[in-house]
């Protein structure tokens, strides 16, 4: 009988779930169902049920079971990969008392702004948690119940974070471990402890509905009847502590030692790195995250990549192929079309009142294709400011590993390349937070039964490179833009205040 590892990733659009053989490494099978955000919401409110997800998850394994022809029985332990930061509030029964917050919701700014002064400013709150308090982080979202929507306050007796809520449902057992609940702004990540400075600056209770932290290297527990026989499993499947989706991407792209750099373009842009340490940037630029291998993770985001891009292909109306041919007929720069690309706001830098803007329309650059090689550009050197800083930190990329769906694209690969200066490479297995969620879950069943088994002994053995999807930097490329960064930089600095004027305006 085989022994078989589920990989499940809870994202923002749809949930994967991967089958992965334990003896390995090899994916055998997957299974995906797609959702949405419930619409109709104020400006800057990103919102999705529990439930959704949950029922995605659900229905995803059984459809990557089916796939794989195999037997809930063979099924021998599961990771659960989950977007970083959203807000599930619990009550005393276990019950999700509304929609949680997501990580792209920016609506909680004045909330932040209460928060960072109660902690006695910026930099006091990054020496109390080793991070900002921006608006993706959860702290912000709990207070902003509390504030408006006081009754469902008075019910809430617990805080999750998605993936901890899709690890309640599996196990019946509410847990965090120091990956993702180090995203909440709440933790003092240099401790791997809950602030009691963020936590009194909400509320003073709020300490005793907050779980506790575990170790990443352990099991959140074992499947509970209920949800074994909903999905054909046993109870002796092993769930394993699971993380934030960049934690869990870290680990399926190898990224668990010192050195390698992995970039996800997904909806959102992440890029990240292996640290043995914690990174704490005095600016609060990149997130001092923890990771899920009881090591650190320096990380940036920006909350717009294939948001725009998707959007311009989609108004064309062209295919991806189509698209990325399209772009590749254009040279470096898009004739200096340059797209600011705050479609959601932006989180690096911190811009949460921030739009799209596009500087250099004229009759030379009125061109479908100059648009969208102009928005595969823009987002890409929206992730390359915070690399810049990632870099001045102490991070220096030679590798980087891109995973998501914008590492799929030869012609972006390429733009990668040459707006990071480093060589871009791919993994055989793409989907690498579901793939990370496997790897954590046979690391720590592996480790339950006894055996002395590191993570980077796991990745190295079984995350493979593509080696004819590498992309390497060209000079004259790099150059334009260098010069195209500094331009980028400049415009969204000029319109911070215009940005906050123009959300006025749409308000008022």
């Amino acid at each position: 009988m085989r022994s078989l590892i589920l990989g499940v990733d809870s994202g923002t659009q749809s949930t994967k779930v991967l089958v992965v053989d334990a003896r390995d490494g090899k994916m055998l099978a997957s299974g995906t169902q797609a959702y949405d955000l419930i619409p109709n919401l104020p400006p800057g409110a990103k919102e999705q049920h529990p439930h959704t997800w949950r029922d995605a998850t659900a229905a995803a394994i059984r459809q990557a079971l089916r796939q794989a022809r195999a037997s809930g029985s063979e099924v021998k332990a599961i990771g659960v990969s989950g977007q970083q930061h959203g807000f599930v509030p619990l009550d005393k029964d276990g019950q999700v008392i509304r929609p949680a917050k997501l990580w792209c919701d920016t609506s909680t700014s004045a909330e932040c702004a209460e928060i960072t002064e109660q902690l006695g400013g910026p930099k006091a709150a990054i020496r109390a948690l080793g991070n900002s308090v921006l608006p993706g982080f959860t702290a912000s979202k709990v207070l902003w119940l509390k504030r408006h929507e006081p009754k469902n306050y008075k019910q809430l007796a617990t805080v999750l974070l998605p993936h901890d809520y899709l690890n309640f449902w599996l196990t019946g057992r509410k847990t965090m471990e120091y990956g993702d609940a180090s995203g909440t702004a709440l933790m003092d990540v240099r401790k791997r402890k809950w602030s009691s400075a963020a936590v009194n600056a909400i509320d003073a209770e709020l300490a005793a509905k907050l779980p506790a932290i575990q170790s990443s290297d352990l099991p959140a527990g074992r499947l509970q009847a209920a949800t074994a026989r909903s999905l054909d499993l046993t109870t002796d499947v092993l769930v394993s502590a699971g993380g934030g989706d960049n934690m869990m991407g870290a680990i399926g792209t190898g990224n668990t030692r010192e050195g390698v750099i992995t970039a996800s373009f997904g909806t959102s842009g992440t890029i990240y790195a292996c640290a043995e340490k914690p990174v704490i940037d005095p600016q609060g630029e990149i997130a001092a995250f923890c990771d899920s291998t009881n090591r650190w993770l320096p990380l940036l985001c920006t909350m717009n990549v294939t948001v725009a891009t998707e959007l311009m292909r989609n108004y064309l109306g062209w295919t991806h192929e189509r698209f990325s041919a399209a772009i590749a007929r254009v040279p470096a720069g898009a004739g200096g079309l340059l797209l600011l690309p705050y479609l959601e706001g932006e989180r690096t830098p911190n811009v949460p009142d921030g739009t799209g803007v596009f500087l250099g329309v004229n009759q030379r650059t009125w061109s479908a294709e100059h648009f969208a090689r102009a928005a595969m550009e823009g987002v890409t050197l929206g992730m390359n400011y915070g690399l810049r800083r990632l870099t001045e930190l102490g991070v220096k990329p030679t590798q980087i590993r891109a995973t998501g769906g914008g590492a799929k694209s030869k012609t972006w690969r390429q733009i990668m390349a040459d707006v990071f200066n480093a060589q871009v490479v791919t993994l055989k297995v793409g989907e690498g937070a579901a793939y990370g969620a496997a790897l954590q879950a046979l690391w720590c069943l592996r480790r339950h039964q006894g055996e002395k088994i590191t993570i980077q002994e796991l990745t190295d053995s079984f995350v493979e490179l593509n080696p004819t999807e590498t992309a390497d930097p060209d000079p004259k490329n790099v150059a334009v833009y260098q010069e195209l960064q500094e331009l980028q930089n400049d415009t969204s600095a000029a319109l911070r205040d215009v940005f906050q004027k123009h959300r006025r305006f749409v308000l008022r």
